[in-house]
């Protein structure tokens, strides 16, 4: 198993980090609900998003940048 970030879209490949490296890969493979900041869980033949993985990477992007814009 391993797992990967969508970075973005270029035409009809999902650009995917897979902690430091990306990779294309043909967005026709990729869950129909696919979006950019998901996380993609690759297991044998089988694609997946992780809906608890890619909240909560969010929730921790969202925390980052209140702290990042916080006034003194």
């Amino acid at each position: 198993m391993e797992k990967g970030i969508i970075d973005r879209f270029e035409g009809d490949l999902a650009v995917v980090e897979f902690d430091s490296e990306m990779r294309d890969i043909p967005k026709k493979l990729l869950p129909e609900d696919s979006n950019v900041g998901d996380l993609l869980v690759f297991d044998d033949d089988s694609i997946s998003i992780d809906k608890a993985g890619t909240d909560k990477l969010r929730n921790e992007i969202e925390d980052l940048m209140k702290e990042l814009f916080e006034e003194e």
